[in-house]
């Protein structure tokens, strides 16, 4: 048996970080779940990504270092048979608390297999699927859920916004951000759009009207509408709207300058691409990637990158840790302008 009993973590207990899972999080777990993660330090609770939930299985916790179980007591252990073991009850319970205790009224969101609470933290489901004509109407009999804090960076996009915007300063480049899964992408995509709405002094950037299309409700992390994030003051957010969609939707009823969505790559996205690109937008995009040759490679988006539509391509690691800028390219040249690898605070070390 190996346990790990942490140390209580440096965030005071009235901190906007402690509050916010005391409010947010712990009151979505039922029964004993909630007092183990309850008991859990700071210093974990600072670092929890997901929490995940499966019925018979150890209450598991992943951090930003690994996955980790929980016992009853909130002690964290490397070994899964130490963990508390979630019951049929204790899922049962989250379920009614998740969806205030109204299936019904979250079934649209069920048919995507999460929806999004308050704080801007989205609830992944996993069970049986009831279909309808072939397609999922809802889910039920639920045997996993999945919590994913909503954690926001402000700043992260300090090192990289120089590269993104114009000599002139009035407007972006049309960037592409290429990331790998878990490498922080969104988190990046967020604080570029907060701070174009909002406007970046030191550069001389008055601020602009952006256009979210947030399908998944990652990026503002809507909750009935209202973002949870904080996107900026001039951006407006069509949340759980295909991104196709809603790109077209925004140009004619918001009038953005900048249109900012998460994870492109059908075909309706591309075309969706083009009509912005007509109608004089600029574009801030994300794509699952580790290198541009390997989006490249895509069939629906070989011919925007080989074109050099995106003008800027920022490639996203873990060299230096989750979140590092590995390389800004000049998307018609592919020559890194980037001088050193930045990981929120600045330059560390070259890029790879």
């Amino acid at each position: 048996m190996v346990m790990i009993k942490l140390p209580p973590g440096n965030i005071p207990e009235n901190s906007g970080f402690h509050v916010r899972i005391k409010n947010e999080i712990l009151p979505l777990l039922g029964g004993a779940m909630q007092k183990a993660v309850s008991a859990l330090p700071l210093s974990v609770l600072e670092q929890v990504e997901e929490i995940r939930l499966r019925q018979e299985r150890p209450l598991i916790v992943r951090t930003s270092g690994g996955e980790l179980t929980v016992t009853s007591e909130g002690v964290v252990s490397y070994s899964p048979q130490e963990g508390y073991m979630v019951s049929a009850t204790d899922l049962e319970r989250t379920v009614q608390l998740v969806t205030q205790s109204s299936l019904y009224a979250v079934v649209d969101e069920l048919r995507q297999g999460y929806l999004t609470v308050r704080g801007g933290h989205r609830i992944g489901f996993a069970g049986e699927a009831v279909l309808e004509k072939g397609k999922v109407k809802t889910l039920k009999n639920f045997a996993g859920l999945n919590i994913r804090f909503a954690r926001e960076m402000k700043g992260c996009a300090d090192g990289v916004l120089p590269y993104l915007l114009r000599p002139q300063g009035d407007r972006p480049y049309h960037t592409m951000i290429v990331s790998p899964p878990r490498a922080g992408k969104t988190t990046l995509l967020r604080d570029i759009v907060r701070q174009l709405s909002n406007g970046i002094p030191s550069m001389n950037f008055p601020g602009t009207n952006v256009g979210v299309v947030d399908e998944r409700s990652e990026i503002a992390g809507c909750f009935r509408g209202v973002p949870q994030n904080d996107v900026g003051i001039r951006t407006d957010v069509l949340d759980g709207c295909p991104k196709a969609e809603g790109m077209l939707m925004l140009l004619r009823s918001m009038g953005p300058q900048v249109i900012a969505t998460d994870e492109i790559g059908g075909v309706e996205d591309v075309a969706a691409l083009e009509e912005m690109l007509n109608a004089g937008v600029a574009l801030l995009v994300t794509v699952h990637g580790s290198h541009l040759g390997e989006v490249e490679n895509r069939p629906t988006l070989k011919t925007l990158v080989s074109r050099g539509v995106f003008e800027r391509v920022v490639v996203l690691g873990r060299s230096l840790g989750v979140g590092t800028v590995e390389a800004v390219l000049d998307g018609c040249t592919r020559r890194n302008i980037l001088p050193l690898a930045i990981n929120g605070s600045g330059p560390r070390r070259g890029a790879r």
